[in-house]
């Protein structure tokens, strides 16, 4: 017994090595470390480096669904104002949705005749389905006051934008990979529908509420999947999209309320000017570590 102690090494001798999740080796302490254990340490190794200009064009597609909202907007209030008609209102959303088929077929590569059947069909019976049901959303907020109505709408279009999913449609496109709608994607978009819910609860007539409401979801809905097959297919053209866009916002918008022009022509650059020089500015700050102390993925792989 004597000889098989003398045998067995001093804890001088032994070797240190790294085990997983504090594995316990006799001789040492739980939280040794030997000259050897920031070796692996690996800085920014996970930092992306940015460009200034990719930036940039990539905070166009944020300003380009700000105007798109903002002439929502803009529609909303010439309607109430009673400065658009029904007929106006009729005839821009056939233009809308024709216009967006078009694109579709431009840029989508697996559009095929069956599924833009498929697609017609379905909007028929959304488009009955909305004209049916227009006589309860014209006293729909019959109790309601006006003022109420009109901070609710603006509150509920705030969260819309602030929640919304700038990076994609959610909608799945043609011959695309389908993007899984999050919980905040979804919650703005029923934020922009209940909005224009209440604001056309407001309208004089049921014909007026059906064309708002109708335009109203072919902006919220369809925008977002015309635009990102736009982006996918073609960038100059989105670019160009985007550039139209935004003088025609902001010409209306000035027509309308200088104020607001100011307002918007503000956000406008802030978002496309001043956001992505502060994000290169921050990148200087961004310190990360990583080495051996990290906890590794596990990854399974579950066959049947």
């Amino acid at each position: 017994m004597e000889n098989r102690i003398n045998q067995i090494p001093s804890s001088t001798q032994r070797r240190w090595r790294k085990v997983a999740y504090g594995g316990m080796q006799p001789g040492f302490d739980d939280n040794h470390t030997d000259n050897t254990f920031l070796q692996e340490m690996v800085m920014n190794a996970n930092v992306v480096k940015r460009d200034m200009l990719k930036v940039m064009l990539d905070s166009i597609s944020i300003s380009q669904y700000l105007c798109i909202v903002a002439l929502v907007v803009l529609v909303w209030t010439h309607t109430l104002n009673s400065t658009i008609s029904h007929n106006f209102l009729l005839i821009l959303d056939v233009a809308l949705l024709a216009s967006g088929f078009f694109i579709l077929l431009l840029t989508a590569k697996m559009l095929s005749f069956t599924l833009l059947i498929n697609y017609l069909i379905k909007i028929s019976f959304f488009t009955t389905s909305l004209y049916v049901l227009s006589p309860i959303y014209h006293t729909l907020t019959r109790s309601i006051s006006s003022d109420s109505i009109w901070a609710l709408t603006t509150s509920l279009i705030i969260l819309h934008l602030f929640l919304h999913n700038y990076s994609g449609s959610t909608i799945k496109a043609p011959g695309a990979l389908e993007i899984k709608p999050t919980l905040t994607s979804n919650i703005s978009l029923n934020a922009s529908i209940v909005a224009s819910l209440l604001i056309a609860s407001r309208l004089p007539s049921r014909v007026l509420v059906f064309a708002v409401i109708l335009f109203s979801l072919q902006v919220f809905l369809f925008a977002p999947l015309v635009t990102y097959c736009l982006k996918k297919y073609s960038v100059r053209l989105h670019l160009f999209f985007s550039l139209v866009l935004m003088v025609m916002t902001l010409s209306c918008v000035y027509c309308l309320h200088k104020l607001m022009f100011v307002l918007l022509l503000g956000v406008l650059s802030f978002v496309n000017l001043v956001c992505p020089y502060w994000l290169i500015r921050i990148q200087e700050y961004k310190f990360e570590i990583n080495g051996p102390w990290d906890e590794a993925k596990l990854c399974f792989n579950i066959t049947d």
